[in-house]
């Protein structure tokens, strides 16, 4: 396991945990804004998919910048092959940057050391996650706004269910297989890149802020399913009711 300095909540770490967390409340004004209170559901997918967004894009977006952008020179080759970005002479990461997403990503590789530097997996995966899983999760919101609305007509709110729950059962696949992936090689490896012994950064950074992207997507998949289910009942019922007419 990964050794890390015992957990400080100082005005740095509480700036970071509080802008981590400021996504919440945006999504939950939205799908006031936007939901009709009745669609209990709908509101729930909906603020889940738009706090799904918003940390993809703003907040994994910025691991990527850095990732890219920020880097420190060294003298010689000291590092092994692979190389990222094919730079012998540079080690690219968050722990090279100055800025206060820099800083937001330093904080949570206390946790996890990998979001410190490029690690090339962690690297691969967000660049799906946030250039697709992204704007998967703002199209799928898109079409809740769609079939919720009564402006629209029956037809067409269907034509929006029927896109949603095709594109938010592909992103609850892809948010599963992605933490999977994230967490399968510590597992295997035994957690040698993670910091498990400070309860903050296990219970809070690890556990709380991933397992969202467990249990949200496992509820969605459940949801796809019994919507899958009614269409094919209903689809089978009425080509039965016309066979008997």
């Amino acid at each position: 396991m990964a050794s890390s300095p015992a957990f400080t909540l100082d005005a740095s770490t509480m700036l970071c945990i509080a802008f981590a967390l400021s996504f919440m409340p945006i999504a939950h004004l939205l799908s006031k804004a936007l939901i009709p209170s009745t669609q209990t559901r709908n509101r729930i997918l909906f603020f889940w998919h738009a706090y799904d967004a918003l940390t993809h894009i703003f907040i994994e977006g910025s691991f990527l910048y850095e990732c890219f952008f920020s880097y420190a020179n060294i003298a010689g080759i000291h590092n092994t092959e692979p190389f990222f970005l094919n730079q012998r002479d540079r080690i690219y990461g968050p722990a090279y940057g100055t800025g206060p997403s820099a800083r937001l990503w330093q904080e949570y590789a206390k946790a996890d050391r990998r979001w410190a530097g490029a690690d090339l997996t962690v690297v691969s995966l967000e660049i799906l996650t946030v250039f697709l899983g992204g704007p998967a999760a703002i199209y799928v919101c898109y079409q809740l706004y769609r079939s919720s609305s009564e402006k629209l007509s029956a037809q067409a709110r269907g034509s929006a269910k029927s896109k949603l729950w095709f594109v938010a059962l592909a992103l609850a696949i892809c948010e599963l297989y992605g933490g999977f992936m994230t967490f399968a090689p510590e597992w295997l490896t035994g957690n040698s890149q993670l910091a498990t012994e400070d309860p903050v950064y296990l219970w809070l950074y690890l556990v709380f802020f991933n397992t969202l992207w467990v249990w949200l997507p496992l509820w969605v998949l459940w949801e796809a399913g019994k919507e899958l289910r009614s269409a094919f009942v209903v689809m089978e019922t009425q080509g039965s009711e016309r066979k008997n007419l």
